[in-house]
């Protein structure tokens, strides 16, 4: 690529949509606290000076960054919020991870920036928190409407089996690892619906 047309990318529009794209890339496949600002710009390509006026601090960025994956239906949780399917397989489709060929194999993106951001006062780790509680809102509501016994328990239940899935996944590089979770997500379902014996 010509210094030219180099220069002329850096100075056009779409500069903060390019960042979040280069930070997402590289926020994947190498870890948050791994990535430098210097390495999103040059990735982007920006100026230093565009990326600073976008994003102030690596921390905004990267809380920018999550809610850009939590708006784009870039998380298992976006399936909650779905009406075109049942609620029943809304709260199944936590258990499916993206894609084999989609490497590397990521765990939840909310859960791997808590573990890099670990202040609870922090302004990801707090982001991070929020979307964590409004996954199991989501669910509560979905097996209340299916008309589950104690919603909320179970709610509890379906998510920290669809994190754990999440983060095994990850740990192992297998996509597919949420079958095992979703297995048992199926039983709790039906064990809490009215009419089966326990």
């Amino acid at each position: 690529m010509s210094t030219v047309t180099t220069a002329a990318r850096r100075q056009g529009r779409g500069g903060r949509e390019r960042i979040l794209a280069a930070a997402a890339q590289l926020f994947a496949t190498q870890g948050i606290n791994a990535t430098g600002m210097e390495q999103v710009a040059e990735q982007a390509p920006v100026s230093k000076r565009t990326l600073y006026a976008h994003f102030r601090t690596k921390s905004d960025l990267v809380v920018a960054h999550l809610r850009d994956l939590a708006s784009s239906g870039g998380t298992l949780e976006s399936a909650l919020a779905r009406e075109d399917i049942p609620a029943r397989e809304r709260i199944l489709a936590l258990f499916v991870l993206p894609a084999a060929d989609a490497a590397p194999v990521r765990g939840c993106p909310f859960i791997d920036a808590a573990a890099e951001f670990p202040d609870p006062q922090s302004a990801v780790h707090s982001y991070a928190r929020e979307q964590k509680l409004l996954m199991v809102q989501l669910v509560t509501a979905l097996v209340t409407e299916l008309g589950c016994r104690e919603p909320a328990a179970l709610a509890e239940q379906l998510v920290t089996l669809a994190d754990g899935a999440a983060s095994r996944a990850m740990v192992l590089g297998d996509a597919d690892y949420g079958r095992h979770a979703r297995a048992a997500a199926e039983v709790l379902l039906d064990h809490a619906l009215p009419g089966s014996t326990r």
